[in-house]
């Protein structure tokens, strides 16, 4: 069986490329769904967006659901109390979501311009409202969770459902959405032509830009802003009780990883590079490079919040010592000893029939082939 300690780490690692190939691949499908009703001008230009990602958006609802999986068998206490905190957001999300399957299969099925236009616009809320919420859900993690542990171990959530919604969680909602909308543009720019593509590009090039700037100000206000700093000895191989650390509430502490280690300024670097090489590259009409850069951008924020709080995963800002970290969260060695496993063989199984479901299905869509399909087509 592998170390505690080291299969504790790694899990830490395969979430964050769970939510990372959630937002590049399901996030590019959100994104197209968000701008659906504004970059496509009629009936027609509306099925090409929509058939842009017509073959694979259920495919990459994996992404989605392993990631939410991963995290209930390797974090079920962050699990249990996520839900506890978030739950009626969480609702939100999944009642939004209930518009994707049912707005792609049913929009076509009558050719009435109102039947479309309701459906248009729930793929649109099923799009956004999902990126919005994920957004604001990571901004009430950096700044703390009011939940504790009662004697039981049961988790006890003090905070409001309005209280989500404070303005640095507001401002990190902004940061995702434009995160999956640039992404959701540049794949448009790539898979369509003409004006519609001329639209994506302005959109790309619109919330690329609205992205640097809300990325740039979270990262002023992340550091300096109340951080949470461990001051009790923590054993990582050990299985430890949540509530058996002392953790203190610092101004500027979620930058003591980067002091300790320089190298992580690297993933920074790599949300910026990603986003001003997006930018750049829609701008000089090149949308494979601006896809790849959107994608780079995706990697980069969600590993620079991860690295800026570890080793905390839910911090509590009501009882501070009882904030959940990597250490004091997971599952059994064993649970995750086999998950381990299971993730080195079925990963590179997702990766392979995606890689090639897009290789075989890649190049443009136009008007003159779903004008041609009106049945076979979205």
């Amino acid at each position: 069986m592998l170390d505690y300690t080291f299969l504790k780490l790694v899990w830490w690692v395969l979430v964050c490329v769970l939510l990372i190939g959630f937002a590049i691949m399901d996030g590019h499908d959100m994104g197209v769904g968000a701008l659906l009703p504004f970059l496509g001008r009629n009936d027609d230009e509306r099925r090409v967006i929509l058939n842009t990602v017509g073959p694979h958006w259920e495919g990459n609802q994996v992404w989605f659901i392993t990631a939410g999986g991963a995290i209930f068998a390797a974090w079920p206490l962050v699990y249990a109390t996520a839900f506890s905190g978030f739950y009626f957001a969480l609702m939100a999300v999944l009642w939004a979501l209930f518009f994707r399957p049912v707005g792609f299969e049913y929009r076509s099925k009558v050719a009435d311009a109102r039947w479309r236009s309701v459906w248009d616009w729930g793929l649109f809320v099923g799009g956004g409202v999902p990126a919005l919420v994920f957004g604001v859900a990571v901004g009430n993690v950096i700044t703390g969770v009011p939940f504790h542990f009662e004697d039981s171990m049961m988790p006890v959530y003090t905070g409001s459902f309005w209280a989500l919604f404070t303005p640095f969680a507001l401002l990190c909602g902004v940061a995702s959405l434009s995160l999956l909308l640039f992404h959701g543009a540049n794949y448009l720019q790539l898979r369509t032509e003409a004006e519609i593509a001329k639209r994506a590009r302005a959109a790309a090039l619109i919330f690329g830009l609205v992205l640097l700037l809300v990325f740039s100000l979270g990262g002023v206000m992340v550091a300096n802003m109340q951080g949470y700093l461990i001051t009790s000895v923590v054993v990582p191989g050990e299985a430890v009780s949540p509530v058996g650390k002392t953790v203190v509430m610092q101004a500027g502490a979620w930058m003591n990883n980067y002091h300790q280690y320089p190298a992580i300024w690297a993933l920074t670097a790599l949300a910026y590079a990603g986003i001003l090489l997006g930018l750049l590259a829609a701008f000089l009409r090149k949308p494979g490079i601006a896809f790849i850069g959107s994608g780079l951008a995706c990697a980069g924020v969600i590993l620079t919040a991860g690295a800026s709080i570890f080793p905390f995963v839910l911090p509590s800002s009501s009882a501070p010592g009882h904030s959940l970290t990597v250490w004091d969260c997971v599952s059994s060695q064993r649970t995750l000893n086999i998950m381990f496993y299971v993730a080195l063989v079925m990963t590179p199984i997702v990766l392979s029939y995606t890689t090639w479901a897009y290789r075989v299905m890649r190049g443009k869509v136009t008007l003159a082939q779903v004008q041609a399909n009106g049945k076979g087509l979205y």
